[in-house]
């Protein structure tokens, strides 16, 4: 009998487990082909399209080449946004789907910047390189430019990190302001102003602040005499947010000297262009004509080197560390002054205005900041910065006309922010340590890049501070450049630098 039992037990247990194993079985291929549909309805353009409210995804992305072409090929939204499958795809789909269900439920679509999320940067953390390559497999077709051959083979050869978006940022989302890769001949031709140029350069017979006059032109510039003295450069230790390279702090002292109330502006550049610019030249020199002497300056641009956001008063943007040097050469000559970029130590002795605190406001850079876990959810502290500097938070991802800000304690506009400026110093990461000049040092006697200050509308708060250095990286900047040898006269690849200019007062003045 207990035999008997136990054979009927084992033979329900057994049952049991077979139809444990079916149902499971049956709910698990549920589960996946349910996912597997779920997968596929939610990799649809319609369906991406509820989620992403950019005013104009859907016919940018129409009017593109990666729809509107002469195949009629049509490239989706995850042909491009998510990785091929088998490379991470699910894992990328679930990341990004939290991220815009997230954003669509807390989030207030106005207070999105487009403008930023249209820059490369932010492209290529939403676009994925394997995703092109599985598309783009021939990088060498017969029909490639020449220009598109040399960049295809930078591309390949190149150890620096490049990316399709380099070149390619406008082929999923068409923009009719894009800078193209073409020489724009007639750049900086027009001229709208009907009053009568100057006749001469300012005269200036004593060292105070003066309005500088360009001869033959309308345009006219401020310059801030600037007394000199000690200073402490660098910062302490216990500055929050610093970098090592901004120490250790030591005591500076500088001679006199006029700077610019503002950044270059594109109506001074242009002026300088204008009078300059040539064909067929692949570096600036003083060429001489009969008994005159002349600058020989840049060639045209590629594309739109104000990048369609307008000239005027805005600051002058990507041209090289060169062309500006050369731009002080040409200033210098046409002004008989002594023109030149700012040493580092004069444009941080500019910048702080007479400070020792993190930036010329009292701000604590911590709160500043929008960097780190917390400042993404918390937000980060606006009241103060931005009445004084043009950076990420409110720029809306390009340069703005001086009057945007309030003056730092000298009377200097955006000596913050709108655009980094060059200094003549070759970059050193630890030549303060090493520098014994602490009388009007001029930086290392040779170096690769110069030193840039002041931090860009594309910058965190943290690299606003008056410390804060940054360096030129003419490599980088010159990726997209078609030509070979690259341009030395504008960079293709930067958008967020610039220059002000500072001038020495002959020693019959002081």
């Amino acid at each position: 009998m207990n035999s008997k039992h136990t054979e009927n037990k084992a033979s329900v247990t057994k049952k049991t487990k077979v139809w444990f194993f079916i149902i499971g079985a049956a709910v698990a291929l549920i589960l996946l082909v349910s996912a597997k549909k779920m997968i596929v309805y939610t990799s649809t353009d319609e369906f991406c399209m509820v989620c992403h409210v950019h005013p104009h995804a859907e016919q940018t992305w129409r009017l593109s080449t990666h729809y509107n072409n002469n195949s009629g090929t049509v490239v989706h939204c995850v042909d491009c946004h998510m990785p091929p499958e088998g490379e991470g795809y699910v894992w990328a789909k679930a990341k990004h789907g939290l991220k815009d269900l997230y954003g669509y439920l807390f989030k207030d679509s106005a207070s999105f910047n487009w403008e930023e999320k249209s820059l490369v940067e932010y492209a290529n953390t939403i676009v994925y390189e394997n995703s092109c390559l599985r598309c783009h497999q021939n990088l060498f077709p017969v029909n490639l430019s020449v220009n598109g051959g040399n960049a295809h083979l930078l591309y390949t050869t190149s150890t620096d990190p490049v990316s399709c978006l380099n070149c390619h940022i406008t082929v999923g989302h068409y923009d009719k302001d894009a800078v193209l890769h073409d020489h724009d001949t007639a750049f900086g031709i027009t001229v709208t102003s009907t009053e009568p140029p100057f006749e001469a350069s300012t005269e200036v017979d004593s060292f105070e602040s003066f309005t500088e006059t360009l001869p033959g032109t309308r345009v006219s510039f401020d310059m801030v005499a600037l007394p000199g003295g000690t200073f402490k450069m660098g910062s302490p230790e216990d500055e929050p947010l610093r970098d090592p390279d901004e120490g250790p702090v030591r005591e500076v002292t500088l001679s006199p000297f006029w700077i610019a109330k503002t950044e270059v502006t594109w109506d001074e550049y242009l002026a300088f262009f204008r009078a300059t610019s040539s064909q067929g030249r692949t570096a600036g020199q003083v060429v001489t004509t009969g008994n005159i002497d002349a600058i020989s300056g840049a060639t045209p641009p590629w594309g739109a080197p104000d990048q369609g956001w307008g000239k005027g008063a805005r600051p002058a943007i990507t041209m090289s560390w060169h062309a500006a040097n050369v731009y002080c050469q040409w200033l210098s000559l046409i002004t008989g002054k002594k023109y030149r970029l700012p040493t580092e130590a004069e444009w941080e002795y500019a910048c702080r205005g007479g400070t020792e605190t993190p930036y010329f406001f009292e701000a604590n850079p911590k709160k500043l900041s929008s960097e780190g876990f917390l400042r993404k959810f918390l937000g980060a502290d606006t009241a103060v910065i931005a009445s004084h500097a043009v950076y990420s938070l409110n720029s809306a991802s390009k340069t703005e006309e001086p009057s945007f800000v309030k003056p730092n304690p000298f009377g200097l506009l955006n000596m913050a922010g709108n655009v980094a400026e060059f200094c003549s110093d070759y970059y050193s990461e630890n030549f303060y340590a090493n520098d014994t000049v602490f009388v009007n040092p001029a930086g290392p006697e040779r170096g690769q890049e110069h030193v840039i200050r002041g931090g860009s509308f594309k910058s965190d708060a943290k690299d606003l501070r008056s410390a804060a250095r940054d360096f030129t990286k003419t490599q980088a900047w010159l990726i997209t450049d078609p030509q070979m040898p690259k341009s030395i006269w504008w960079y293709s690849d930067c958008i967020d630098v610039g220059f002000r200019v500072v001038c020495e007062p002959d020693s019959s003045l002081l």
